[in-house]
C-alpha cells in the first residue's frame, strides 16, 4: 500500500514579507517600453539576446548585451499573429503561433530574423520545448512531438492527446510533463514516435518546470505546487505555497529558486522568487511588482514582460544551500539557507565581546545572537538579517530560515 503524503501549504503572507513594499531582494536593471502588443506570452534568452513571443507583434529580438539598456534589434512577423511560446537553440528560434502551429525562425542575423520552416499542429499551439532533434509542443489537443532534424521541414512524428488539451510542457530525461485543467500529465518519450502516459498529478495546472526529480507547477489560484516525480508513475505533491492575492501562471527554475509570474492582464502583480532549498517548505525570498505573463533567465538576470515593456530584473538575495549546521561568516553579504541552527563563526579569542541580533525584514529584532550555534528552529520560515551590534551597518548578512 502506498503511504499517503500530506503536504503543508505556506502562505505568501509570511511574517517577514512586507506586503506594502514594491520589491524585496530584486532590483530593476533596465527596460524597453516599446513592445507592440500589450500581452507577451513567451520569452527565451540565449547569449546577448532575448526573444519575445509578442502575440500579435510576432517575434521580437532584444539585445541584452547592456542589461541596463535593452534594445530591440530585429523582429519577424508571423502568419497567425498569435505568438505564444518560444524556445531558442543555437541560431534557431521556435515559436508557437496558435492555429498556425510551430514556426522555425533563423536568427543567424539577429537584425533580420526569417522564417525557415513550419509544422502544422492538430490544434491551437501554446508552448514549446526543444531537446535534441525534437520539439515538444503543447496545444489544445495535447502534446505533439516534432522532428526538427531538418529545420526547413519540421514534421510531427508522435502525439499524445490529453483531455482538455495542454497549456504548458517541460522535458527532463525520458519524460515530458504536460499541464492542463486536469493536472500534470507525465508522458514517456523514450520512443518519441509513441509518447505514452505513465502518471498524473490531479490539480488544475498552468506553467511547469522540472529540476532534480521535482516538478514545479504554477497552479493558478492554488499557487506554486512542488511535485516529486522520483516515481514518474506516481507523482506526489510534497510542498506548496499559496498566494491569496493572485494566480501563479508561468515560472522557471534554476539553482534552488523558482521564479514565478503571477497573473495575466491588469490584475497581475509581479514576480515572486521562491527558495525551494527545502522542497517541502518553499519560502518567498524576493519579489518585484513588475512582471506579468512570461519569465526567463539570462545569466544573473531575470527577463520578463510587463504590458508593453520588456524588463530586466536582478535577484540579489541568492545564496547557497547548506547542511543543517552551517557556518555564516558575518561580514558575508550573501544569504545562507539554515535549517534549525544558525552558526556564527566568531573567533572568541579575538572578539570576546561579540554581540549580534537577528532582524526580520521590517527591522524588528526577533532574537539575540552569540558566537557559535544559535537555535532558530522556532522562527517562522522567511528572510532575516544578522546585525552586528558593533557595526554601523543595518545588516551585515542575510539568511533564509527554512524548515
Amino acid at each position: 500500500m502506498r503511504t499517503p503524503v500530506v503536504a503543508f501549504c505556506l502562505s505568501l503572507l509570511l511574517a517577514g514579507v512586507a506586503p506594502a513594499a514594491d520589491s524585496l531582494n530584486v532590483r530593476l536593471i533596465g527596460r524597453w517600453d516599446s513592445l507592440p502588443d500589450y500581452m507577451s506570452f513567451g520569452v527565451a534568452a540565449q547569449g546577448s539576446y532575448a526573444y519575445v513571443a509578442d502575440n500579435g507583434g510576432g517575434l521580437r529580438v532584444i539585445s541584452v548585451a547592456d542589461p541596463a539598456h535593452p534594445t530591440e534589434v530585429g523582429h519577424c512577423d508571423i502568419p497567425g499573429a498569435h505568438a505564444d511560446g518560444v524556445a531558442v537553440v543555437g541560431d534557431l528560434v521556435y515559436v508557437t503561433d496558435g492555429d498556425s502551429g510551430l514556426l522555425v525562425i533563423s536568427v543567424t542575423d539577429p537584425a533580420h530574423p526569417s522564417r525557415v520552416g513550419r509544422c502544422a499542429t492538430p490544434a491551437y499551439a501554446r508552448e514549446v520545448v526543444v531537446v535534441g532533434d525534437h520539439a515538444f509542443v503543447a496545444h489544445d489537443s495535447g502534446l505533439s512531438v516534432v522532428s526538427v532534424t531538418d529545420p526547413a521541414h519540421p514534421s510531427e512524428v508522435g502525439r499524445y492527446d490529453t483531455r482538455y488539451g495542454a497549456f504548458g510542457v517541460a522535458v527532463a530525461g525520458d519524460y515530458a510533463y504536460v499541464t492542463n485543467s486536469e493536472g500534470l500529465w507525465v508522458v514517456s518519450i523514450s520512443d518519441p514516435t509513441q509518447p505514452t502516459w505513465v502518471g498524473r498529478y490531479i490539480k488544475s495546472c498552468a506553467g511547469v518546470a522540472v529540476q532534480d526529480n521535482y516538478a514545479y507547477v504554477a497552479a493558478g489560484i492554488a499557487g506554486l505546487r512542488v511535485v516529486s516525480v522520483t516515481d514518474p508513475a506516481n507523482p506526489v505533491e510534497v510542498g506548496c505555497l499559496v498566494d491569496s492575492n493572485n494566480s501563479a501562471i508561468r515560472l522557471t527554475v534554476s539553482g534552488g529558486y523558482v521564479y514565478v509570474v503571477r497573473g495575466i492582464g491588469p490584475s497581475a502583480d509581479g514576480l515572486r522568487v521562491i527558495s525551494v532549498a527545502d522542497p517541502a517548505n518553499p519560502v518567498v525570498v524576493g519579489y518585484h511588482y513588475l512582471g506579468r505573463s512570461c519569465v526567463a533567465l539570462s545569466g544573473n538576470y531575470v527577463c520578463l514582460c510587463n504590458s508593453y515593456s520588456f524588463v530586466i530584473l536582478q535577484f540579489y538575495g541568492g545564496g547557497v544551500e547548506e547542511m543543517p549546521s552551517v557556518e555564516v561568516r558575518t561580514p558575508s553579504v550573501g544569504p545562507t539557507v539554515v535549517h534549525g541552527v544558525l552558526n556564527l563563526a566568531v573567533d572568541s579569542r579575538q572578539n570576546a565581546a561579540y554581540r549580534a541580533e537577528l532582524l526580520d525584514v521590517s527591522g524588528r529584532r526577533v532574537m539575540e545572537l552569540h558566537g557559535g550555534a544559535n537555535d532558530v528552529s522556532d522562527l517562522a520560515p522567511g528572510v532575516y538579517f544578522i546585525h552586528e551590534v558593533q557595526s554601523q551597518a543595518l545588516a551585515v548578512a542575510r539568511v533564509i530560515v527554512a524548515r
